[in-house]
């Protein structure tokens, strides 16, 4: 996995230009931190969203969210370049010549591919399994992307909520002046933390990974036709135009 710096960048540059928004006129940053509206807000959002979700896909969820700072590496050049070399080696030896590159396969995806070209499925079954495997891979993997979705969602209203809670604190204690400047702090800053952290976090987070997602299934769709091609006895040159067309 690389690091993907636009993301910190991203979030960096959006929280940099909000609190130096703030500074330049003249308001306090330290206003901006209150731990009771940061309670309701976050709390409240992460206790919408389980109960929205199944506990392995919230935890799924969850575990993906490093994707946005580390994504899966999807090498679409060495892909194409894998699948022509390994049309050669097929050319010159047979599919049993692959059985030593089914090995040195990580991914259990691709690692079954190429098992049941070697193994001389039926190119029809061969694509019909493997697509089922792109299906659930896609429909487990995006569900759990809308676990920030979900969140995204939440959130602003959840904030509102909060606001409201401060200003029924502030209408209880109108008599005592010294409390009411802590209600009106809660009921704008929750305001603040729930569309805020709709806006700059949990929706641009699902949408990258979505896009991440699918990103990884066109890498194996890729590698789905590089097989079958394989698997026909096509020309490796013919083979070549074929996944290059991926590379766009």
């Amino acid at each position: 996995m690389k690091f993907d710096y636009i993301s910190l960048t991203g979030i960096s540059l959006a929280l940099i230009a909000i609190l130096g928004g703030q500074f330049l006129e003249g308001g306090n940053l330290g206003s901006l931190i209150q731990l009771t509206a940061f309670m309701i807000v976050i709390g409240g959002t992460l206790g919408a969203i389980m109960l929205q979700h199944s506990l392995p896909v919230f935890l799924r969820g969850v575990k993906m969210l490093k994707w946005v700072f580390r994504p899966p590496l999807n090498d679409f050049h060495k892909m194409a370049a894998d699948l022509v070399s390994w049309s050669h080696l097929a050319r010159r030896g047979g599919l049993l010549a692959l059985e030593p590159v089914m090995e040195d396969q990580d991914d259990p995806f691709m690692k079954k591919g190429i098992q049941m070209l070697v193994d001389g499925v039926e190119p029809n079954v061969l694509r019909s399994a493997l697509w089922i495997d792109i299906a659930v891979y896609e429909e487990r993997t995006k569900k759990a992307a809308k676990v920030w979705e979900a969140a995204g969602g939440y959130s602003p209203t959840i904030g509102i909520l909060g606001a409201v809670l401060g200003l029924i604190h502030v209408m209880e204690n109108l008599s005592d002046p010294s409390k009411l400047g802590a209600g009106i702090a809660v009921a704008f800053v929750a305001t603040i933390y729930g569309v805020g952290s709709a806006n700059l976090f949990f929706l641009p987070v699902a949408n990258k990974l979505k896009s991440i997602v699918q990103e990884d299934i066109t890498r194996r769709e890729m590698f789905i036709e590089g097989l079958i091609a394989i698997a026909n006895g096509e020309n490796p040159r013919i083979i070549e135009a074929k996944v290059r067309g991926y590379l766009n």
